[in-house]
């Protein structure tokens, strides 16, 4: 890990974790990045002032207005100074305090005032970690962009074990060198990606479609974005918002999709999109009226979207999503092989699973022809940042 030059602002709130905060420090400072610390008054009853003094090499900082500051205004000139804003720990407290948008400490303040990446490591007791406040506090904080390193399981200062340890400092560490270096990952890199699902007309006001609602294809194209790639997004009917830095392409059939990746040139694709197999043969030029007691329909296959992105003469690097109700590794090694892709993100949608449509959430098995790995269930935004960068490394090591 090499973070050389980085400027890491470092805000310890008071929780027991706190202790941990002058070991992070030094951490830090070995990978060659340079830390100043902001503490809450509450961190110092858990860490004195002086020890993160002593190893950050820099006086810390507590008070919102402090005038040894330059002009008075240290959440200004520390915003500025920051590459990243880490906060470990972050309790409870503090992450309702910054969902809600308070400015009432140094800390919260300079959070509002920096342009930078912001993370939170959080750390509590695991019923706090999972009470509806705190979900819903962490829900707000994704959306807006920041960034979760962790909480991990074990035991707590409580006696309990459960969700909610702060990270150790040394995995504080490597996620920090993965933000903070995710912006070269795919830079120059053109990404296409796919996402949502495609909706085959019976009538005119009748289609046929499925339940995916395009939120990990978002997510695929918001973390390839943020790894430094040209973005391209063909979507699906979906209600969500372009991610930034993303050109988007909307269209509403598995025809019009593979019209609109076709007409795209690409070096990474990436087919997340749920596109319908069958369209009816002939959609009715009116409203189906109801009146025999059956309806037969005649449905004809759609083009192969993916199958055909890989047997491109100059082909991308393919990556293929399968969305599985059984037997997911036998059915995603099939598609892998049968399709000629590169990789293949599995990912179980039946009743029993708790991600995948219709949820915020979901885990994915990612299969190539040598190896594979497993990406534990979480927040679709965060899944999409570690997903993207072990397509980053394959598609990196490929042959040429």
């Amino acid at each position: 890990m090499n973070l050389q030059g980085k400027h890491i602002l470092l805000g310890v709130t008071g929780g027991i974790a706190a202790y941990k905060a002058p070991a992070l420090v030094r951490e830090l400072r070995r990978t060659g990045a340079e830390v100043r610390v902001v503490t809450t008054p509450a961190a110092q009853a858990f860490v004195a002032p002086l020890s993160l003094q002593a190893v950050s090499g820099h006086p810390v900082r507590g008070e919102l207005f402090d005038p040894a500051a330059e002009a008075g205004m240290d959440h200004i000139a520390l915003a500025r100074w920051a590459d990243l804003v880490l906060v470990a720990p972050a309790t409870a407290n503090f992450l309702a305090r910054l969902s809600a948008g308070l400015a009432d400490d140094l800390l919260t303040t300079l959070c509002l005032a920096t342009a930078a990446p912001i993370a939170v490591a959080p750390a509590m007791n695991r019923q706090m970690w999972q009470a509806a406040a705190t979900v819903h506090n962490v829900g707000l904080l994704r959306e807006r962009g920041v960034h979760l390193f962790g909480p991990a399981e074990g035991e707590q200062a409580c006696g309990e074990t459960g969700p909610g340890r702060m990270l150790e400092p040394l995995e504080l560490v490597t996620c920090c060198a993965g933000l903070l270096m995710a912006s070269e990952r795919l830079a120059g890199v053109r990404v296409l990606v796919t996402a949502g699902p495609t909706r085959e007309a019976l009538d005119p006001v009748r289609y046929i479609s499925n339940r995916s609602s395009g939120r990990m294809g978002f997510a695929v194209a918001e973390a390839a974005a943020a790894a430094g790639a040209a973005v391209t997004l063909v979507s699906g009917p979906v209600d969500l918002p372009t991610p930034p830095g993303v050109q988007r392409v909307d269209v509403v059939s598995a025809a019009e999709m593979a019209a609109a990746v076709e007409a795209c040139d690409c070096d990474l694709f990436i087919g997340t999109a749920a596109v319908a197999d069958y369209r009816p043969v002939a959609a009715a030029p009116e409203k189906i009226k109801k009146s025999a007691a059956r309806l037969t329909l005649e449905l004809e296959r759609n083009p192969d979207i993916l199958a055909g992105v890989a047997a491109r003469p100059a082909r991308p690097f393919t990556v293929g999503f399968a969305a599985e109700t059984e037997q997911l590794e036998t059915h995603a090694r099939d598609k892998l092989a049968r399709k000629g892709l590169d990789m293949i993100a599995a990912n179980d949608v039946s009743p029993r699973a708790e991600g995948g449509f219709d949820s915020a959430v979901n885990a994915l098995r990612l299969f190539w022809a040598d190896g594979e790995a497993t990406l534990p269930l979480q927040d679709k935004r965060q899944l999409a940042h570690e997903l993207v960068q072990l397509i980053s490394d394959r598609y990196r090591s490929r042959p040429v």
